[in-house]
């Protein structure tokens, strides 16, 4: 008997290192089915509603919206004053407050309101939860080799992945399950070095509009594994 598991656990061992010796980019493929099986990402219109839990603070609640196929985007964010939208429309940014274009000073110093924030909100967003399939996008660098890696208890296969100048300069690592595929985990530091950035590990998963997303998201430092804060989709 433990021969038989001592022989199952090497056989495991072997599948999952022989498994790795695939390229980052036939991995990234084979993500991207798993998480966009029928390739709705391009043409992707959901809303995703979800609570942003912090240590030490209030929760707070947010609706992202996006329509790909139309190129719009939106970021709702209700206060007790009133409520933040954030709105992108191909290309075109626009800051309202209680659906006014008039938004009043003292909501634009207290929320630093403006404009191009709309912008920033959009690719933020389209990024973090459009992945992996945004990993296609033009100016993506993906390093060829794969790593089969522990990262926080748990098996991976883990890319690197880098970026054009005029695209972004962060250094992002993305983590794998190596039998489904599955993205769990993603990475980023803005100089490696200095062991900067942040990790992000995912729980449980939601389809929207057949895309499957991560519907549990917890976020904590690098340097020094601190807890920052976790995002849930409704």
């Amino acid at each position: 008997m433990l021969k038989r598991t001592f022989t199952l656990i090497i056989f495991s061992l072997v599948c999952f290192y022989l498994s790795a010796q695939q390229t980052a980019a036939q991995l990234l493929d084979k993500s991207i089915a798993y998480h966009d099986p029928k390739g709705n990402w391009d043409s992707f219109e959901g809303e995703l509603n979800f609570t942003v839990l912090f240590p030490g603070r209030d929760d707070a609640k947010r609706t992202v919206r996006i329509d790909n196929k139309k190129a719009t985007f939106a970021f709702i964010a209700p206060y007790e004053d009133g409520t933040l939208k954030y709105l992108v429309e191909n290309d075109t940014p626009t800051a309202l407050w209680n659906d006014s274009a008039e938004v009043p000073a003292e909501a634009v110093e207290k929320h630093k309101i403006k404009t191009e924030r709309a912008t920033m909100y959009r690719n933020y967003y389209t990024y973090l939860y459009g992945m992996p399939m945004k990993l296609k996008d033009p100016g993506t660098k993906l390093d060829p080799k794969v790593e089969s890696v522990e990262f926080y208890g748990k098996q991976y296969h883990k890319i690197k992945v880098t970026y054009d100048q005029a695209v972004g300069t962060d250094t992002w690592y993305f983590y794998f399950n190596p039998s489904t595929h599955a993205l769990e985990a993603y990475q980023f530091f803005k100089d490696e070095s200095k062991n900067d950035g942040e990790y992000i590990l995912f729980e449980e998963e939601k389809i929207i509009d057949g895309v499957k997303i991560p519907k549990v998201r917890k976020w904590y430092y690098n340097s020094n594994e601190k807890y920052l804060a976790t995002d849930v989709l409704d």
